[in-house]
């Protein structure tokens, strides 16, 4: 693990992204911009690609494999329970359409899930009779006791976001997840908030299912997700989605078998997206490089330093205060500007942030500075 407070390691972290030679770029739970040694694998792939054809397909599929076991290794997973997707939207997919329901069962979440955390569950009304229930925030945070109290004997599922994209409120996952072992509930995590900014242990935290695109917190392009499904459940969890590529013996094309391959790889129904596949790797390493412990204390170092500054200039800040109960999101507002203004503001001093709801959202990573923090406050107008 390096420590990020050495300062010349920590510029050379920065010199990996050509970004800040032009922004002060704090929109990591949007799109984050890449690095040069991502931007350096996936060029490398088009380029074999390019003057190769497919001659080194093999290398590629020895490339997803590599990726594979970063991924399970920055989750605290097996391999055998690591697949590629797409994005976060199919992984949800994946565990939405394949539980064995009945009429009358339910699903619990929240009110402020993002769509691709809400539209597969609700869609299972009309096909099958299942009723989501949406626990409302209250002050910002979304508490384990709301949760619990509307579980009953037809829960099947318990989903949520690890951080709540909205307001940046980091879901006490462990409580939930012991919540959902004792009552033999499915629990699936919504990890694209969380995943490269702060530690997420499938296993400790008991998750049946997660996913998370790699185009925000992983620093990876979009396109290339990553989905965990529990060895445990995964003979449980139907695929609706199999193709050529999710059974056994996948190159053997007329020898027509439906079985599926033994581990998560029988979800991944065809062909990779493998210049994806190169980008995430080599985001993850990095990742791994520096050490997921060291880049949370950081963002909440610097989330910590905004929130404060943000307070003393009269602004809102929605984000809850405690480190526990945040990771590197911070939203704030004003009954004096609105988000655009705000965003605008910003963006003429070249500061990239988001517009989000009623609020301007504020997502550094580890190559960010206090300095650019400082920055930020400082072309803010005081309230």
């Amino acid at each position: 693990m390096n420590n990020l407070t050495d300062c010349k390691l920590h510029q050379r972290l920065r010199d990996e992204f050509p970004v800040t030679e032009t922004y002060i770029y704090m929109n990591h739970a949007g799109v984050a911009p890449l690095s040069r040694r991502v931007q350096a694998a996936m060029t490398g792939f088009l380029e074999d690609a390019t003057v190769n054809g497919a001659v080194n397909a093999k290398l590629w599929e020895a490339e997803a494999e590599i990726c594979r076991d970063a991924a399970a290794q920055l989750l605290n997973a097996n391999t055998t329970e690591i697949a590629f997707m797409k994005n976060t939207t199919q992984g949800i997919l994946i565990a939405a359409n394949g539980i064995d329901w009945q009429a009358g069962d339910n699903v619990v979440t929240t009110a402020v899930e993002f769509p691709a955390n809400v539209y597969p569950w609700w869609s299972l009304k009309e096909r099958h009779g299942v009723q989501t229930r949406m626990v409302p925030e209250r002050a910002g945070r979304i508490h384990v006791e709301d949760v619990a109290s509307v579980i009953d004997e037809r829960t099947r599922v318990v989903t949520i976001s690890h951080v709540e994209f909205a307001s940046g409120f980091r879901n006490d996952i462990q409580a939930l997840g012991e919540i959902c072992r004792e009552g033999d509930i499915w629990f699936v995590v919504d990890a694209i908030q969380s995943l490269g900014a702060i530690e997420v242990d499938v296993k400790s935290a008991n998750i049946d299912i997660l996913a998370a695109d790699g185009h925000k917190w992983l620093l990876a392009p979009e396109g290339a997700a990553i989905f965990y499904c529990a060895d445990e459940k995964r003979e449980r969890l139907i695929n609706t989605n199999i193709g050529w590529a999710s059974v056994v013996n996948p190159r053997d094309f007329l020898n027509y078998d439906l079985t599926q391959k033994p581990d998560a790889t029988r979800f991944e129904e065809g062909s990779y997206n493998s210049v994806g596949l190169y980008g995430l790797r080599a985001a993850i390493e990095l990742l791994l490089e520096i050490g997921i412990p060291a880049i949370e204390a950081h963002l909440l170092e610097l989330t910590g330093h905004l929130i404060a500054g943000l307070e003393a200039k009269g602004y809102r800040v929605i984000t809850p205060r405690t480190d526990s109960e945040r990771a590197g999101i911070v939203i704030f507002d004003s009954d004096r500007l609105t988000p655009t203004e705000i965003y605008e503001i910003l963006y003429a001093e070249n500061i990239v942030t988001a517009e989000r709801g009623t609020g301007v959202r504020v997502s550094p990573h580890f190559y960010n500075t206090t300095s650019e923090i400082e920055r930020l406050l400082e072309v803010l107008p005081d309230l």
